[in-house]
């Protein structure tokens, strides 16, 4: 399993921002989707950072003017993406040791999409339960082959 089937699955939107946009803006779009971090994106969909709840949070303990402040002053500029192809086992371990909950999708240098720390963890449980499932019956199978 893939990055890509996660994506086939949840949709491929991804919420963005401008680096030039205030704080305040981006505190409005994590508000209204629910969600919990933004790419930041530059042209076509290039991102060049991301900020999370956790950065306005930080800024905001320093700072109490972090929402006229730009996205560009307080965003995570080392920007950890994956590809489409990336295996779901790497991206949970990479995810895990990095201490990252989101990761931008990137194909061919546009943002095509993002995953959480919850989406990989879904489909991993997923996967295992239609594994044990696949066991279950082919035990049930054999046993009701040896009883007759």
């Amino acid at each position: 399993m893939n990055i890509a089937s996660i994506l086939a699955r949840k949709g491929a939107q991804a919420v963005t921002v401008r680096p030039e946009q205030s704080v305040r803006e981006a505190l409005a779009l994590l508000a209204r989707h629910n969600i919990g971090a933004l790419i930041v994106v530059e042209g076509a969909d290039r991102p060049v950072g991301i900020l999370s709840e956790r950065d306005i949070v930080r800024e905001a303990a320093r700072r109490e003017s972090v929402f006229a402040r730009k996205v560009a002053e307080i965003m995570t500029r080392d920007v950890i993406t994956g590809q489409p192809q990336d295996d779901l086992m790497s991206v949970a371990h990479t995810m895990t040791e990095k201490r990252i909950r989101h990761l931008p999708v990137v194909d061919q240098g546009r943002l095509i999409g993002v995953v959480s720390i919850g989406d990989v963890v879904k489909a991993q449980r997923d996967q295992f339960q239609g594994e044990v499932d696949t066991l279950q019956a082919q035990l049930l199978e054999d046993q009701s082959g040896r009883s007759h």
